[in-house]
């Protein structure tokens, strides 16, 4: 095992003793003990919760090691001085390491250096001081089961005795980052419905929007609180079954498409203009809810902060469940809906105790900071809302999160379908969370006909007959907006991640670089999911010691301890590295030339090599239904059904390893036989290699507070056997889109035409001896049309060459 953590702060001694005096760790007892070996024991009484008696407690140290020979009973009989030796050797027993499975019994500091655990080492006795920093280290420091050890006495009940502080002695913090000292069996459950500044649904009045809120019982006796609000769409619930009759199909035929000279300005979205209904009149105002929950639709990040002084807000938005309006997927409205919670909870605007009354309730119990939470969608429109630039908002903390919708459904001109949803888009996705469906007598009654007819005008919007770039896609375009962003930005994203791909993140990333805020990003090796509960990152603690900063201004230094850019490694297991930059556009290019077979940094070919994209119809029919299948065989060197429709071109092998960093740019001269076309291309790394499983393993269980809840504690591990490859990125282009998205050139049967395409961005370590690999190919069966047309490419290889950005 590895052990990463970025947010752990160094501190010095004073510190040390003020903050374990705060948790009760060095008390009177404590303080007046000379004797390091008793102050030792002391400590550890503290840390056997579950032992009420001293006979217990004295028990208890039988089943620990505090030398190869002596248990740690008997050594504190003993009143032996604590060595680093000894203090490490059960400190790893503390932290759950198994002795001879996880450490050697004889060298416990050497243990600590190779899982890369933090130590105070000193030689001879400690004196009292050292004892104290090593115990504040230990504190700090991560066990086997992912969380630090402070956190695993948490869950067995240490805090449960500082519930009953008063308001005015809470949070606590401890290392720069909130502690749970807050009862879970007491938060607050609410329901508020904001008015928004939106009528979505065209009724002439102003959309309600339902909001759950939990927050802490100390909210009610003068603490305010910071809030964690994710915006999801999915939290009252999904019509899958309508999302699946919609979705559309994709074995249908590319088509030409006309020619234009359509400019940016063109298509570009125009907001329109009308007026909106008045603000619904004011009957009287409360501090309390008429409407509460029995549990929401949680979010494990959000749960472990809701006992450390955060509230959790959860808005579904226009279109759900007991709001009103309609889903837009993430046009304007939609995005400012999200905003208009945002200013609810920083008192600048209304909500009312139900949809009828008129009862205005305020967050009174909120401080007027707010971050915003989640992943994919979620993430998506935290992302939007911090586009607006709204006040109150002090942080994003975006996974997975999309920053252009056309991105996710189209590419180069292409309908595009995100990883594992061929066929689905952004209407299908509004069907799916109009969860006001789920009300049948709200929905068919007041809004089915509007919605139905908003249905079509999306369809007619997003124009999946051409794939071009329409102001339907130009209004879900949140990097048009970036230089409105005023709060932090905390990106985390997948770089296998097919589904909202690794280019979404780095747009945002790009983008960011002129804008004065601070931007973390965080890229890891995982498809589209969320990491908060790895073993071997502090993910949880970068978090608590980013928010504790934003949302409390506790000044811990937050935004100079955390790495600009954390990357998880793809060879080598629980491997975390933090790197100054991610994809530099002005880094260096190494550029290999295209001889047939061969990538090559001399001269290329003058040959022309072709390829076809048709398919005999039972290896078509076989590749729809396993497209797993057709990933393998279109990069195997084997003979298969494949063969001839594509080229593949392999580097020699390298002599040591090379990271390639930001984005792979390919120039083409390529023509097609039909007055049609697409390309798409792979990028491989070829070698016989050990390689990361695509999904984690889950290991075990993990509490987030005591008697509260769980997540399930995971790792990316490797795979049992060698694979012969691995698919590092990809990129497609429709030819009559060569110049941008929304202007549709020509193409003439049989004529050449060059380009340049740029692959999806990536961070990937190639080991020494691996070959790096360029697949070029037409018809994409994961997520492009799958028209199995009888279309011929040809490419001339004398102008073609890879530009890679190696570290």
């Amino acid at each position: 095992m590895k052990n990463n953590q970025f947010a752990r702060l160094t501190v010095d001694h004073k510190t040390v003793v003020n903050e374990l005096k705060a948790i009760h760790f060095y008390d009177d007892q404590s303080i007046g003990v000379t004797s390091p070996t008793e102050v030792y024991q002391l400590l550890l009484r503290k840390a056997f919760l579950t032992t009420k008696e001293e006979g217990s407690f004295t028990n208890k140290l039988k089943n620990y090691l505090a030398t190869p020979s002596l248990d740690l009973k008997d050594y504190c009989a003993s009143k032996k001085p604590v060595t680093t030796e000894i203090f490490y050797l059960v400190a790893l027993q503390l932290l759950e390491f198994l002795v001879t499975e996880d450490f050697a019994i004889d060298h416990p500091v050497e243990a600590m250096h190779q899982m890369q655990l933090p130590t105070v080492e000193t030689k001879g006795n400690w004196h009292k001081d050292q004892l104290l920093d090593a115990w504040y280290l230990l504190l700090t420091t991560h066990t086997k089961n992912g969380q630090t050890f402070l956190d695993r006495l948490t869950n067995q009940g240490y805090f449960i005795p500082f519930y009953d502080l008063p308001a005015r002695e809470k949070p606590l913090f401890f290392n720069g980052k909130a502690q749970a000292v807050f009862d879970p069996a007491k938060l607050v459950r609410e329901v508020v419905y904001v008015e928004s500044s939106v009528d979505s649904d065209c009724d002439g009045q102003l959309d309600l929007l339902k909001v759950e809120i939990l927050r802490p019982s100390d909210t009610e006796h003068g603490l305010s609180v910071p809030a964690l609000f994710t915006a999801s769409p999915y939290n009252q619930g999904i019509n899958h079954e309508a999302g699946s009759r919609a979705m559309h199909d994709v074995n249908v035929p590319l088509q030409a498409k006309k020619a234009n000279r359509l400019t940016y300005q063109d298509i570009a979205y125009r907001k329109e203009k009308h007026s909106l209904p008045a603000p619904r009149p004011v009957a009287g105002e409360t501090r309390h809810a008429a409407e509460t929950f029995s549990r929401e639709r949680s979010y494990t990040l959000n749960d472990y902060f809701l006992v450390r002084g955060f509230a959790a807000v959860y808005a579904a938005g226009i279109g759900t469940l007991d709001s009103d309006g309609v889903q837009t997927c993430g046009d304007p409205q939609q995005t400012e809906a999200t905003k208009n919670v945002i200013e609810w909870l920083n008192g600048k605007r209304r909500a009312f105790t139900n949809r009828t009354d008129n009862i205005a309730i305020s967050a009174w119990w909120c401080n007027g900071w707010v971050a915003m939470t989640g992943r994919s969608y979620l993430g998506t429109l935290a992302t939007a809302a911090a586009t607006t630039g709204v006040e109150g908002l002090k942080t994003i903390i975006s996974e997975a999160a999309i920053s252009s919708w056309y991105d996710y459904y189209r590419e180069g001109g292409l309908v595009i379908a995100p990883g594992g949803f061929p066929g689905e888009d952004a209407d299908v996705l509004a069907i799916e969370t109009q969860s006001r469906m789920k009300a049948p007598a709200d929905y068919i009654l007041r809004v089915k006909d509007f919605f139905t007819k908003q249905m079509d005008q999306m369809a007619r919007g997003m124009d999946r007959e051409s794939g071009n770039y329409t102001p339907f896609w130009d209004a879900r375009n949140y990097r048009k907006s970036i230089n409105k962003i005023k709060c932090d930005v905390l990106m985390i994203h997948g770089l296998n991640d097919w589904n909202v791909k690794p280019g979404q993140v780095e747009a945002l990333w790009q983008g960011l670089r002129s804008v004065p805020v601070s931007k973390k990003i965080i890229l890891h090796q995982g498809q589209h999911i969320y990491i908060n509960a790895f073993r071997s990152i502090d993910y949880t603690d970068m978090i608590n010691l980013w928010i504790s900063h934003e949302l409390y201004g506790v000044q811990n230094g937050a935004k100079e301890v955390l790495p600009d850019v954390i990357v998880q490694d793809n060879l080598i297991p629980e491997t975390w590295t933090a790197y100054s930059d991610w994809s530099n556009p002005h880094s260096d290019k190494t550029v290999f030339h295209l001889s047939p077979g061969t990538l090559t940094e001399g001269c290329g070919s003058n040959s022309i090599q072709s390829f076809k994209d048709d398919l005999p119809i039972d290896d078509f029919k076989r590749y729809t239904e396993h497209i797993d299948q057709w990933e393998n065989e279109l990069i195997s060197n084997q003979k298969q059904a494949l063969h001839a429709n594509r080229l593949i071109f392999k580097s020699a092998p390298f002599e040591k390893a090379q990271i390639v960093n930001g984005k792979v740019a390919i120039h083409v001269k390529t023509a097609s036989s039909q007055p049609f076309g697409m390309l798409s291309f792979q990028l491989i790394d070829f070698g016989e290699e050990k390689r990361l499983n695509p999904s984690p393993t889950p290991i075990q269980r993990m509490e987030l507070g005591c008697n509260w809840r769980e997540d399930t504690l995971r790792e990316f591990t490797l795979a049992k056997f060698p694979t012969p490859f691995k698919m590092i990125t990809k990129g497609h282009l429709n030819l009559q889109n060569r110049e941008n998205p929304w202007k549709v050139n020509e193409l003439m049967p049989n004529q050449f035409y060059t380009f340049e395409i740029k692959l999806q961005p990536t961070f990937h370590k190639l080991a020494a001896g691996h070959q790096l690999g360029l697949i070029i190919y037409a018809t994409d069966f994961a997520m492009t049309v799958r028209g199995n047309q009888a279309v011929r490419y040809s490419i001339d290889l004398s102008d073609c060459h890879l530009d890679v950005p190696f570290q």
